[in-house]
């Protein structure tokens, strides 16, 4: 790559392609070489192709976005962000189903398929396996016994059927995943006896008979006659999550923090994924969870951490220095879900957040303030307004961590504006106090309703 130093017109010019194979250098009347030109060829060709891009994603947008994801499959944070996008086009992203799922991500009616390649543990000869036995003359599998008795139990492994299990690939079979793990030993130990059975020509006497009858009460010799395990308690929705993420790279089925992200969009805009592209030395504000804490001891003998911030469009690693350690470090803990204030940092073209602050999203507050159009449109109650929320921001300002949020408008027609940073107060009850002697309608509200 050449590094530009200077730059002087030299008007029209004839240009001579010079037909260098790695760049675009083009040979000028006078000799010299202008390096990396983009002719008009070039030029048409990048814009028709971002039209096709652009219409298939306007007009076929289940099938572009689940093509954008395959083709960027291994790359986990592009991933992630595109999950986000299909969320904000209203696309749901399933997780894995062993009856319907392809290799990679399939449109399925308005909703995304994961594939069963995306699942940790499950190798190509698993994967083959099942999409074999799945298109045969069985059928659909029918249950997790009706699953190990059909495939090859070499190449689909307790390992893989483990990781099946807990991505909710077999949700569709039996919902509750504690209950098919517990039965999962069962099983195999049952699968693997009928296998040996019918290697050696030894079929099961029910099976080669059909059954007792026609009464569907008596068992059959087939899946049904598997053992179960007694009845257990799935597992608690944490836990389902976790272990999706683990297995999947992602959050699929939920995220802790869809519950929030309305709400979120009001008190902190800033996504994750769009941290790269804001300023330095600016305050920002993010709903987040930790990903992943590792605690740290400086020479002195200060705590602090470094953390990796997560949210619906994407991820990040943070610090948090030991002086905001001291203040927070009770919520510096993994999968923690906080309202977070920092600072971007850029180190080797890396993004840092430097958290200054942090809050339970559990115990975020923001104070909200209702208003008539034509109250909102006058000057002086705006001047009237702005002067009660300063008198509300204690002796130091830059503490004040309540946003203000105003609500303009009536029932069928409201429009919600978030005051800037200079705005915020720090205790939202006494705000809410000086506001309603100021006349103005105001209530402090909390981010999770209880």
């Amino acid at each position: 790559m050449v590094k530009v130093v200077s730059r002087q017109s030299l008007g029209v010019q004839p240009v001579y392609d010079i037909g260098v194979a790695t760049d675009h250098n083009f040979l000028l009347a006078d000799g010299l070489v202008a390096s990396n030109c983009f002719n008009k060829s070039h030029s048409t060709a990048y814009g028709f192709v971002t039209f096709q891009t652009a219409y298939l994603k306007a007009h076929y947008p289940v099938e572009y976005m689940a093509a954008l994801l395959t083709a960027n499959s291994g790359d986990q944070d592009k991933v992630q962000s595109y999950i986000a996008n299909c969320i904000a086009m209203g696309i749901d992203v399933l997780p894995p189903n062993v009856n319907k799922s392809q290799v990679d991500f399939t449109p399925e009616g308005k909703c995304i398929l994961f594939g069963l390649s995306a699942v940790r543990n499950v190798g190509q000869g698993a994967i083959e396996c099942i999409l074999a036995e799945r298109e045969a003359e069985g059928g659909p599998f029918k249950s997790l016994a009706d699953l190990c008795d059909r495939v090859d139990l070499h190449a689909v492994n307790r390992r893989a059927l483990e990781a099946l299990i807990l991505c909710g690939a077999l949700d569709t079979l039996e919902s509750n995943r504690n209950q098919l793990m517990q039965d999962l030993d069962l099983v195999l130990d049952w699968a693997q006896g009928r296998a040996k059975d019918r290697a050696v020509g030894q079929g099961n006497l029910l099976d080669m008979l059909g059954g007792f009858g026609s009464d569907d009460s008596a068992p059959s010799g087939g899946f049904e006659s598997a053992p179960k395990a007694p009845s257990v308690a799935d597992f608690d929705p944490q836990e389902k999550l976790k272990q999706e993420k683990e297995l999947l790279g992602f959050y699929i089925s939920d995220h802790p923090l869809k519950s929030v992200q309305k709400s979120a969009r009001i008190l902190a805009p800033i996504s994750l994924g769009d941290l790269g592209s804001q300023p330095d030395n600016v305050t920002l504000s993010a709903i987040a969870m930790l990903a992943q804490v590792k605690p740290v001891v400086t020479k002195k003998g200060d705590r602090m951490a470094i953390v990796v911030l997560e949210d619906l469009t994407g991820s990040v690693e943070g610090v948090v220095f030991p002086r905001s350690y001291e203040r927070i470090g009770q919520y510096i803990q993994t999968d923690a879900r906080l309202m977070v204030w920092g600072k971007c940092d850029r180190r080797d073209d890396q993004v840092q957040f430097i958290v200054d602050d942090a809050e339970p999203i559990e115990a975020v507050r923001m104070v909200m303030v209702e208003l008539d159009p034509r109250v909102a449109s006058d000057i002086e109650q705006q001047h009237r307004l702005r002067n009660v929320i300063r008198t509300s921001q204690g002796d130091n300002p830059a503490q004040a961590r309540v946003p203000v949020v105003v609500v303009i408008g009536a029932k069928h027609q409201r429009q919600i504006v978030r005051l800037g940073a200079q705005f915020r107060v720090k205790d939202p009850d006494a705000a809410v106090a000086a506001l309603a002697q100021a006349k103005f309608k105001a209530t402090a509200t909390p981010l999770i309703p209880a």
